[in-house]
Protein backbone atom coordinates (compact mmCIF):
# COMPACT_ATOMS: atom_id res chain seq x y z
CA UNK A 1 0.00 0.00 0.00
CA UNK A 2 1.05 3.61 -1.35
CA UNK A 3 2.69 5.95 2.35
CA UNK A 4 0.15 9.02 2.54
CA UNK A 5 1.31 12.21 2.18
CA UNK A 6 0.91 12.89 6.24
CA UNK A 7 2.86 9.60 7.11
CA UNK A 8 5.81 10.99 5.19
CA UNK A 9 5.94 13.97 6.14
CA UNK A 10 5.53 12.58 10.05
CA UNK A 11 8.58 9.87 9.26
CA UNK A 12 10.62 12.83 8.17
CA UNK A 13 10.06 15.30 11.07
CA UNK A 14 11.27 12.20 13.10
CA UNK A 15 14.13 11.50 11.46
CA UNK A 16 14.89 15.14 11.68
CA UNK A 17 14.07 15.82 14.98
CA UNK A 18 15.94 12.27 16.41
CA UNK A 19 19.18 12.89 13.89
CA UNK A 20 19.60 16.04 16.07
CA UNK A 21 19.05 14.82 19.37
CA UNK A 22 16.00 16.73 20.04
CA UNK A 23 13.37 15.64 22.21
CA UNK A 24 9.40 16.01 21.76
CA UNK A 25 9.04 18.33 24.76
CA UNK A 26 11.96 20.27 23.05
CA UNK A 27 10.81 20.74 19.47
CA UNK A 28 6.96 21.13 21.00
CA UNK A 29 8.20 23.77 23.07
CA UNK A 30 10.35 26.00 20.59
CA UNK A 31 7.17 24.82 17.79
CA UNK A 32 4.39 26.08 20.65
CA UNK A 33 2.22 23.15 19.96
CA UNK A 34 1.40 20.66 22.42
CA UNK A 35 3.66 17.45 22.46
CA UNK A 36 1.04 15.58 21.95
CA UNK A 37 -0.35 16.82 18.73
CA UNK A 38 3.35 16.79 17.52
CA UNK A 39 3.58 13.35 18.85
CA UNK A 40 0.19 12.42 16.77
CA UNK A 41 1.62 14.01 13.62
CA UNK A 42 5.28 12.25 13.94
CA UNK A 43 3.37 9.00 13.52
CA UNK A 44 1.23 9.87 10.48
CA UNK A 45 -1.83 10.26 12.43
CA UNK A 46 -2.95 13.92 12.26
CA UNK A 47 -2.16 16.11 9.14
CA UNK A 48 -0.24 19.57 10.39
CA UNK A 49 -1.44 22.25 8.38
CA UNK A 50 1.33 24.79 6.57
CA UNK A 51 1.70 26.60 9.08
CA UNK A 52 2.22 24.69 11.75
CA UNK A 53 4.53 22.23 9.52
CA UNK A 54 6.18 25.77 9.26
CA UNK A 55 6.52 26.59 13.01
CA UNK A 56 8.23 22.66 13.32
CA UNK A 57 10.67 23.12 11.00
CA UNK A 58 11.78 26.26 11.69
CA UNK A 59 12.12 25.04 15.50
CA UNK A 60 14.20 21.72 14.17
CA UNK A 61 16.30 24.27 12.01
CA UNK A 62 15.24 22.78 9.04
CA UNK A 63 13.74 24.50 5.59
CA UNK A 64 10.20 23.34 4.90
CA UNK A 65 11.17 22.76 1.21
CA UNK A 66 13.47 20.15 2.63
CA UNK A 67 11.22 18.83 5.10
CA UNK A 68 8.54 18.15 1.91
CA UNK A 69 11.22 17.38 -0.71
CA UNK A 70 12.69 14.40 1.55
CA UNK A 71 8.63 13.14 2.38
CA UNK A 72 8.07 13.15 -1.66
CA UNK A 73 11.03 10.95 -1.83
CA UNK A 74 10.38 8.20 0.60
CA UNK A 75 6.84 8.07 -1.13
CA UNK A 76 7.96 8.10 -4.45
CA UNK A 77 10.22 4.94 -2.86
CA UNK A 78 7.38 3.25 -1.48
CA UNK A 79 5.60 3.45 -4.66
CA UNK A 80 8.28 1.98 -6.53
CA UNK A 81 8.67 -0.72 -3.92
CA UNK A 82 4.84 -1.55 -4.73
CA UNK A 83 4.95 -1.74 -7.99
CA UNK A 84 7.69 -4.18 -7.77
CA UNK A 85 5.93 -5.92 -5.76
CA UNK A 86 2.99 -5.95 -7.75
CA UNK A 87 5.13 -7.23 -10.72
CA UNK A 88 6.51 -10.03 -9.32
CA UNK A 89 3.02 -11.40 -8.07
CA UNK A 90 1.72 -11.42 -10.71
CA UNK A 91 1.23 -14.79 -13.04
CA UNK A 92 0.43 -15.20 -16.24
CA UNK A 93 -2.97 -16.66 -17.58
CA UNK A 94 -3.96 -18.04 -21.16
CA UNK A 95 -6.24 -15.84 -22.80
CA UNK A 96 -9.03 -18.28 -23.85
CA UNK A 97 -12.05 -18.66 -21.55
CA UNK A 98 -11.21 -22.25 -20.59
CA UNK A 99 -7.54 -21.66 -19.81
CA UNK A 100 -9.27 -19.20 -17.12
CA UNK A 101 -10.98 -21.97 -15.96
CA UNK A 102 -8.22 -23.98 -15.77
CA UNK A 103 -5.68 -21.39 -14.30
CA UNK A 104 -6.42 -22.45 -10.97
CA UNK A 105 -7.85 -25.88 -10.79
CA UNK A 106 -7.72 -28.27 -8.41
CA UNK A 107 -8.15 -32.14 -7.95
CA UNK A 108 -9.95 -32.79 -5.02
CA UNK A 109 -8.02 -35.57 -3.70
CA UNK A 110 -4.74 -34.43 -4.62
CA UNK A 111 -4.51 -30.71 -4.49
CA UNK A 112 -3.36 -28.95 -7.33
CA UNK A 113 -3.30 -30.28 -10.80
CA UNK A 114 -0.32 -31.66 -11.69
CA UNK A 115 -0.89 -33.12 -14.72
CA UNK A 116 -1.44 -30.17 -17.76
CA UNK A 117 -5.15 -29.69 -18.55
CA UNK A 118 -5.64 -29.78 -22.18
CA UNK A 119 -6.75 -26.99 -24.31
CA UNK A 120 -10.59 -27.10 -24.54
CA UNK A 121 -11.53 -27.41 -27.89
CA UNK A 122 -13.50 -24.46 -29.86
CA UNK A 123 -17.24 -25.05 -29.88
CA UNK A 124 -18.79 -25.65 -32.87
CA UNK A 125 -22.07 -23.74 -33.27
CA UNK A 126 -25.00 -25.96 -33.09
CA UNK A 127 -28.24 -25.69 -35.77
CA UNK A 128 -31.24 -24.12 -34.03
CA UNK A 129 -33.66 -26.55 -33.64
CA UNK A 130 -37.45 -25.76 -34.39
CA UNK A 131 -40.11 -26.97 -31.99
CA UNK A 132 -41.84 -29.82 -32.36
CA UNK A 133 -45.24 -29.51 -33.97
CA UNK A 134 -48.28 -31.58 -31.47
CA UNK A 135 -48.83 -34.61 -33.34
CA UNK A 136 -53.15 -35.48 -32.68
CA UNK A 137 -53.76 -37.95 -30.34
CA UNK A 138 -55.08 -41.44 -32.21
CA UNK A 139 -58.36 -42.30 -30.73
CA UNK A 140 -59.43 -39.24 -29.64
CA UNK A 141 -61.65 -36.67 -31.20
CA UNK A 142 -60.72 -32.85 -32.06
CA UNK A 143 -63.57 -31.10 -30.31
CA UNK A 144 -65.56 -29.08 -33.31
Amino acid sequence: MAVLMREAIGGTLRRARTERKRTLRDVSRRARVSLGYLSEVERGRKEASSELLAAICEALDIPLPDLLTEAAESIAESMAQTIATATRSRRPVGLRHMDLRFAGAIDANSGPLTTPVPAAMPLTPMKPVAPAMPQPVRGVRAAA
